[in-house]
């Protein structure tokens, strides 16, 4: 809603402008035209500089004042006014397994804040106290990066698996999931998108518009949310990550964390976080080039392959968007190429629940036709 707004223009910022308009005002005031070497003609020219720069200022700080172009320290003093504040970075998450050596007759209690490495450099820490029941030799829990940001993602299960604090009668420790989760801090665009639906939190009686701002909250690598109710009391929140991602079950837990506070959820709601459905597809298109431009041939190859890739880009970046050829077809063509088909996919719905991903993607150029 906030990119289809027009631009505007608080205050003119032409040089070039300005300069014509002081210019012509003196000369009209002074009854004389002034030369291009002109004393005065060249000290207007150094105010008309000083006014533009202003100008500029002027505008800029017009513009911090309305949503669609604040940023920056600006943006977080817009929040403030709705108590909506900048989400900061946030540490990867995983779930890292205790082994113990043998099953004992009595439990064994593991403190909070055991970490766990991949190559004693970077540690992850255990979030909470748990217990190994007696004759037991497993339990899982959820840990954290120690270090903030995206630097702990990526860790496949199992390379997290050398124990920095050692515990009596555990005989090895490993991550069981990819750790994921780790965002830098919160990227304007994504903070403003919060802000514009923080209105809808205010109700407490559980509307869609509620628990998509609170999901939102949970992480700020969410970029999408959809709520669905497929039977009275029963509500449905799927979540997407930023590029298409999948939420793992760590973010899942999250966000139902979040939205399931007492304050949020209605008591007689049962809520559901849940990861989209991936419908897959494969993209096979071919696009023609007009014989008249063919001078123009490299420059439109490049334009052809970023308008399929932005389109790849945008088919995933919202739950329940349809597969629409249709709309890759139009951006190929804006692009300059005569015409295009699209082989596969077809049109297909999808349902709120569900984000459309590629699986392949194959680009022919057809040929030169005439015009």
């Amino acid at each position: 809603m906030l990119y289809n707004l027009p631009n505007i223009t608080f205050a003119e910022k032409d040089v070039k402008l300005i300069e014509s308009e002081i210019i012509s005002t003196y000369e009209s005031l002074a009854g004389r035209t002034l030369a291009p070497g002109d004393p005065v003609r060249l000290f207007l020219l150094a105010v008309a500089s000083i006014i533009a720069q202003q100008r500029s200022l002027i505008d800029f700080a017009a513009k911090q004042n309305l949503l669609a172009f604040s940023s920056g320290d600006y943006l977080d003093h817009l929040g403030a006014l709705l108590g909506v504040e900048r989400l900061p970075a946030y540490p990867a998450i995983t779930t890292l397994r205790f082994t113990l050596s043998e099953p004992q007759q009595s439990e064994i209690i593991i403190p909070t804040g055991i970490r766990a490495t991949p190559d004693g450099k970077l540690h992850f820490a255990t979030i909470e106290t748990i217990t190994v029941p007696a004759g037991e030799t497993q339990i899982d829990v959820m840990a954290k990066c120690l270090q903030d940001g995206t630097i702990g993602n990526g860790y496949l299960p199992g390379q997290i698996n050398r124990l920095v604090d050692p515990l009596p009668w555990i005989h090895g420790i490993v991550n069981i999931t990819e750790s994921s989760g780790g965002a830098d801090k919160e990227t304007d665009d994504n903070f403003r998108e919060r802000i514009r639906i923080a209105p809808e939190s205010f109700s407490v009686a559980g509307p869609s518009g509620s628990y998509i701002f609170w999901a939102r909250t949970a992480h700020q690598d969410i970029i999408d949310v959809s709520v669905t109710s497929p039977s009275p009391g029963v509500v449905e929140i799927y979540v997407l990550l930023k590029n298409g991602g999948i939420p793992s079950q760590e973010i899942l837990e999250v966000v139902l964390e979040t939205v399931s506070d007492e304050k949020i959820r209605p008591l007689t709601d049962y809520v559901f976080v849940l990861a989209p459905t991936i419908i897959e597809y494969d993209l096979d298109v071919t696009w023609w080039l007009a014989r008249d431009k063919t001078v123009e041939a490299s420059q439109i190859s490049t334009a052809v392959d970023k308008a399929i890739n932005d389109w790849v880009s945008w088919q995933k970046s919202a739950l329940g968007r349809d597969i629409n050829p249709s709309a890759l077809i139009s951006r190929i063509m804006s692009t300059g190429a005569k015409r295009a088909e699209v082989a596969s996919p077809s049109f297909t719905v999808l349902t709120p629940g569900e984000v459309a991903i590629a699986r392949s993607v194959s680009v022919t150029f057809g040929g030169i036709e005439d015009a």
